[in-house]
């Protein structure tokens, strides 16, 4: 699954895919990229065609000093999929993907047949308090500071000496160091700090899709969580399958907030059987969507 590139509205976007059958779109987290993916895209291929880019701003897509909301995100997610041909897919998103994943059923429901949110944003104005202080005017000098490449150093040579002794780091430490080294870079991090700060402000998360979430239940949903998530917390998924009526809800014990990463196995399962056992959404919008009251 080699890297790929396109060059859309002038910005090169770089993504991953493979397969043949249903189209899978798999949406990174914030400080991600399409490895994220890479333990469960083998198995996912053999079923699906899967698609798995790196949103602008991050890995190896360009990082321009531009708009890095939910809306610009799902805007290009569309762009891409006209680009590879692809009418409709089962949606994924995972934390920030989540949020993106979201807004893009919302923008775009004609060519989103299904929903799957993991860890996801936009859920709960709960968030894990780190991400709420980088929201703080001075967060810049802190990061560049902490992401400096003589600390990237020290923090690697921690890692490789822990390494000779034999031991091997967990799957979410392994995605956690993916993403903090990823900020050593001037534009990556400028981008991030872009992308955090509108979704994410001091109070916590900023953007809620709790008023939209009956729209979903035209969708097949399905939730995933580890109930052990540092940074959003598993009432969220509670929450919006309480709100989101036939969804589905799984809660994977001991695990995090990268299911993918640490339950690849059951991840795959779960998502396989998800989209076996369900009817793709064909959704036209209609006065009554925009102007049902939440209540």
């Amino acid at each position: 699954m080699d890297l790929r590139e396109l060059t859309i509205h002038d910005q090169r976007v770089t993504y991953r895919t493979a397969g043949e059958g249903p189209v899978v779109l798999l949406i990174h987290g914030m400080a991600g990229s399409a490895s994220t993916w890479k333990q469960v895209m083998p198995r996912l291929a053999d079923r699906f065609t899967v698609v798995a880019p790196d949103l602008l701003g991050h890995g190896r897509s360009d990082k321009p000093a531009g708009d890095y909301s939910l809306g610009a995100f799902a805007s290009m997610l569309r762009d891409l999929l006209v680009a590879l041909g692809h009418e409709h897919a089962t949606v994924v998103g995972q934390s920030l993907g989540g949020g993106v994943a979201m807004q893009f059923s919302y923008q775009y429901p004609e060519r989103c047949e299904r929903l799957m949110l993991v860890g996801s944003g936009g859920l709960g104005p709960e968030v894990n308090p780190i991400l709420r202080l980088l929201t703080l005017p001075g967060a810049e000098l802190v990061l560049r500071v902490a992401c400096a490449a003589p600390v990237r150093g020290t923090v690697e040579a921690v890692g490789g000496l822990a390494a000779h002794v034999g031991l091997r780091p967990a799957p979410v430490v392994s995605e956690l160091w993916r993403s903090y080294a990823s900020l050593g870079d001037d534009a990556t991090r400028e981008a991030f700090l872009r992308t955090l700060r509108a979704v994410v402000d001091p109070r916590g998360q900023a953007v809620s899709a709790a008023n939209r979430l009956h729209l979903a239940a035209e969708v097949p949903t399905l939730i995933v969580w580890g109930d052990a998530d540092p940074i959003i917390p598993l009432d969220h998924a509670y929450a919006a399958h309480a709100s989101i009526p036939g969804s589905r809800l799984e809660v994977f014990e001991g695990v995090g907030h990268y299911p993918h990463c640490e339950a690849p196995d059951r991840f795959v399962d779960v998502l396989s059987d998800f989209i076996e056992s369900t009817v793709p959404a064909r959704i036209t919008v209609s006065p009554r969507h925009v102007l049902r009251s939440t209540g």
